[in-house]
């Protein structure tokens, strides 16, 4: 089942600013927060020593830069995820898709390489590798879709032929070729399977709230009008 949505509802879906989870998988891991603390410093130490050689005062514009600089740490998550949903809400069409997982499996991914000296004094390179969830999710019309995954616990619970929804975006109106999709949602088990996570999840339950409902009133609507044809 694919359902258009306006494009205020799909707006809504993927917002513009990051939302919570999306600030914390652009956070990362305490390396990151190292690597942007240490940027803050030396733009700190690069203003002052701007401000003390050259002895210049911009007064509110070298306030708002030492601010802009000191806060890099906190506020570059936010940049990074508000980037990556405006690359997002730049398709102009989406829908709603609703299908069951055709197939899933597990995978090694090679996420980067690491050189180090063992006992011996000998160059060993440490490969880093992450599991990784593999699931294809389509529908009766033949219409399907992959998508990988960092391997979680939960993901225990996946089987095949469960119901999935997820959000998929196109430039065409009558969403005949798809260009990107979002995470995926299993409602049974409420399962939310991602890398990144594109929605607004509070939202996308109500939208798939709804249109359970709607699905389950037709066959109701239908009986109705034969009895009354009767």
């Amino acid at each position: 089942m694919l359902v258009p949505l306006t494009r205020q509802k799909l707006e809504q879906l993927i917002p513009l600013i990051a939302t919570g989870l999306q600030y914390k998988y652009y956070w990362g891991k305490f390396a990151n927060f190292l690597q942007r603390l240490l940027i803050s410093v030396v733009a700190i130490v690069v203003i002052l020593l701007i401000r003390s050689v050259f002895g210049l005062e911009f007064g509110l514009i070298m306030f708002f830069l030492g601010v802009f600089g000191a806060m890099f740490w906190l506020w570059y998550p936010v940049f990074q995820a508000s980037l990556r949903n405006s690359k997002c809400r730049r398709y102009k069409y989406g829908g709603f898709f609703r299908g069951r997982i055709l197939d899933w499996w597990i995978s090694d991914k090679l996420m980067g390489k690491q050189e180090t000296v063992n006992s011996k004094g000998e160059l060993v390179i440490v490969e880093n590798r992450e599991k990784r969830i593999n699931i294809e999710v389509g529908d009766d019309t033949g219409f399907s879709i992959e998508l990988e995954a960092p391997l979680r616990p939960i993901h225990k619970a996946i089987t095949r032929g469960q119901i999935a929804e997820m959000i998929v975006l196109s430039n065409r109106p009558d969403l005949s070729s798809i260009e990107e999709f979002s995470d995926v949602y299993i409602p049974s088990q409420n399962i939310w399977i991602s890398d990144y996570p594109f929605l607004r999840r509070d939202f996308f339950n109500e939208v798939s709230s709804r249109l359970r409902e709607d699905s389950q009133d037709r066959p109701r609507r239908r009986r109705r009008r034969r009895e009354e044809r009767e």
